[in-house]
């Protein structure tokens, strides 16, 4: 598939929301892409590069990326650098560029967890890999029990300060190392800008902790990923296992045994309530999240421009009726 050279379409920005992020200035797309596992060299450029497209032509505005990413680690920011090079450097300052550090990504013992030394060398790594002179939010990716918070905080702010990030953000805290780590950047002049928590229907953890007041009462955004609990909430499941599917593949994060007919009985009954609505399951799943006033924006990850048009159109309909929101809630209980 050959695509032409690239103008971004004129009615961009016509239909999506965009959220304040916290109490900072920015605002977010309600919807982010993400390039988790479908911008590694196990995926053909050009749909990549024709999701992109689709996104920024529809009003994503946030490109969610880590240095682990792939497959292999590291080859979605390298995709991505081929990508800005190819069609997005004229609109640089119209995206969110995130990157993350935290996950193992080389070998050796500075290649994981919190360090100083890891993080700066990993952010200076991704700069490279998707030739940039700068991020707009650089993640913390998990919190590192064996470095002292302070290092890490330290190495977000230095990051911010020297221009290299712009904002600094965590991600799968707990929302007393949220705390923590806010009253730390404050204090270093640089404020925690976001926090990026699993959070579905399905998983809803970071609710059941009291993270969105957290977020509320220090003044930083929410951002979810794996909104659809890795294709669940889809209704792709409903009647089994779809050969090709990730639940039917090895060394895949859904494992089967999360298949199960009570899942499947809730996943069911929400199918029921998106038709009400005229939405999908997946739209009726991303919309129930940005529900949450804390949320500014909602990671999704595609295979295709379909899938992605298909979860775009879920911002047409972002209202409940508080009798929805309970039936929800009963099923979901």
């Amino acid at each position: 598939m050959e695509l032409k050279s690239y103008a971004a379409a004129q009615d961009r920005y016509g239909a999506m929301p965009y959220r304040r992020c916290g109490k900072s200035g920015l605002k977010l797309s309600a919807l982010s892409l993400g390039m988790w596992q479908n911008f590694g060299d196990r995926s053909s450029y050009e749909t990549c590069r024709a999701v992109a497209r689709r996104a920024f032509d529809l009003g994503i505005t946030v490109f969610d990326l880590a240095n682990n990413y792939g497959p292999p680690i590291g080859a979605a920011e390298k995709m991505f650098g081929r990508l800005m090079r190819d069609d997005f450097l004229p609109y640089r300052d119209e995206m969110i560029v995130t990157t993350k550090a935290g996950f193992p990504n080389i070998p050796g013992p500075y290649g994981d967890g919190g360090s100083r030394k890891y993080l700066l060398a990993s952010l200076d790594r991704s700069l490279r890999n998707m030739g940039l002179d700068y991020v707009d939010i650089f993640y913390h990716h998990r919190a590192d029990p064996e470095t002292p918070l302070e290092e890490t905080m330290g190495a977000l702010a230095g990051a911010v300060k020297s221009g290299k990030a712009l904002y600094a953000g965590i991600s799968n805290y707990t929302p007393e190392q949220a705390e923590q780590a806010a009253k730390i950047l404050r204090g270093m002049g640089v404020p925690l800008l976001i926090c990026q928590s699993r959070y579905n229907m399905l998983e809803r953890g970071v609710e059941e902790e009291g993270m969105f007041r957290t977020a509320e009462c220090c003044g930083f955004g929410m951002t979810a990923y794996s909104p659809l609990s890795q294709g669940r909430l889809t209704g792709k499941y409903n009647s089994g296992i779809p050969a090709g599917s990730r639940a039917s593949r090895r060394q895949t994060s859904l494992s089967k045994d999360t298949i199960s007919p009570e899942m499947i009985g809730k996943v069911q009954k929400i199918g029921k309530i998106a038709r009400r609505r005229g939405q999908t399951p997946a739209q009726l799943a991303l919309s129930w999240i940005l529900r949450e006033p804390a949320m500014a924006s909602v990671i999704v990850g595609v295979s295709s421009t379909a899938q992605l048009e298909e979860n775009i159109a879920a911002v047409r309909n972002l209202s409940f009726e508080d009798e929805e929101l309970a039936e929800i809630e009963k099923i979901l209980k």
